[in-house]
């Protein structure tokens, strides 16, 4: 049984590879697309999962597992209903935290900054190149609301597949976009004797400035 014996016991020994200042792309957005396709390279379970955290007004915080859907210019993207809890907080307290920890490589990456809603346009274009179950489920579901059972949940989904039996289901209004735009990101590869290398980005005056963190 476990106790917390086994907890305190618990130790990794990191030392896959190292990260350095001078090696790292000046460019947080390439770092982390080098990062990125070598997770993808490497066929991770879920390379593109990360935690989203988010608070209220009052700074009550709460977190979950999302999936990055793209990645432009300046933002990460996700999507998500409208009226679920992440989305509520997001709109009343527009910033955010994103985690992605990829443990086959002793790497994480964390970025935090300023969240918007998408375009209409980008919402519909990834809306509709979904399977259309989920499509089908992004109706069925009010997320975050309380529902008395799972055939209630299995119900509405069947109300919809009957609805939409044609196969064209359009883009729920309450559904949709969001991007996060950084304003700082940190790259942390797990090394030796728990002194890991922790490589922190900035913006200052549209620049990026690069430091090294302590472990």
């Amino acid at each position: 049984m476990m106790n917390n014996n086994t907890l305190k016991t618990l130790r990794r020994s990191y030392s896959l590879k190292k990260l350095d200042e001078k090696e790292v792309d000046h460019n947080p957005f390439i770092q982390f697309k080098k990062w990125m396709e070598e997770a993808l390279n490497s066929q991770l379970y879920e390379p593109t999962a990360m935690t989203l955290a988010t608070s209220t007004k009052s700074g009550i915080p709460s977190c979950r597992i999302v999936l990055l859907k793209g990645i432009d210019e300046d933002a990460f993207l996700f999507f998500t209903n409208y009226g679920s809890r992440k989305s509520t907080e997001l709109i009343d307290n527009p910033s955010a935290a994103l985690l992605f920890f990829w443990q086959e490589l002793e790497r994480q990456v964390r970025i935090e900054g300023k969240v918007e809603k998408v375009s209409q346009k980008i919402s519909e274009e990834y809306f509709n190149s979904r399977p259309i179950e989920s499509r089908l489920g992004a109706w069925a579901s009010a997320q975050s609301e309380i529902i008395p059972n799972r055939q209630y949940l299995e119900h509405k989904f069947e109300e919809m597949r009957i609805k939409y039996s044609d196969g064209n289901v359009p883009l729920p209004p309450n559904w949709g976009g969001f991007k996060l735009i950084p304003h700082s990101f940190e790259f942390w590869q797990g090394r030796e004797s728990r002194l890991h290398d922790r490589i922190f980005f900035s913006l200052e005056n549209n620049n990026w400035k690069i430091s090294r963190l302590a472990p």
